[in-house]
């Protein structure tokens, strides 16, 4: 089953650029985690609000809070497609990268995914 790529593209042929499921749950992951709730007008809810403590303080309580975070997010913005085994979560300077281990509900496959955003991608 193909689905949209995202961030919405054409493709060599002129169409609207389509994926496959992996790549498309990806996809999905990235904009629950980078989306600042507030910012979809017809979901006020949705996203994680994990770019808002980018430039908090470290400390081993803000990583635990980030995780469970981010790991609720997730699940419940994404649990009909993927089941959440394990998130960390790292920031260092303006940027933040969070690794995510999850299993793909559909076909059983188990990914660890990376996501970058700020200034070091």
């Amino acid at each position: 089953m193909a689905h949209l790529d995202f961030p919405y593209r054409f493709d060599a042929r002129g169409r609207t650029a389509g994926t496959d499921e992996a790549d498309h749950i990806r996809d999905l992951i990235e904009q629950v985690l980078f989306t600042h709730p507030g910012e979809r007008v017809m979901r006020p809810d949705f996203g994680s609000g994990l770019l808002q403590l980018v430039f908090a303080p470290n400390s081993e309580v803000l990583a635990a809070t980030t995780q469970v975070l981010v790991q609720s997010s997730l699940q419940r913005w994404l649990s009909e497609w993927i089941v959440v085994e394990s998130v960390q979560v790292e920031a260092v300077e303006s940027t933040l990268r969070v690794t995510v281990q999850y299993v793909i509900r559909r076909t059983g496959t188990r990914v660890a995914g990376t996501f970058v955003q700020g200034g070091g991608a």
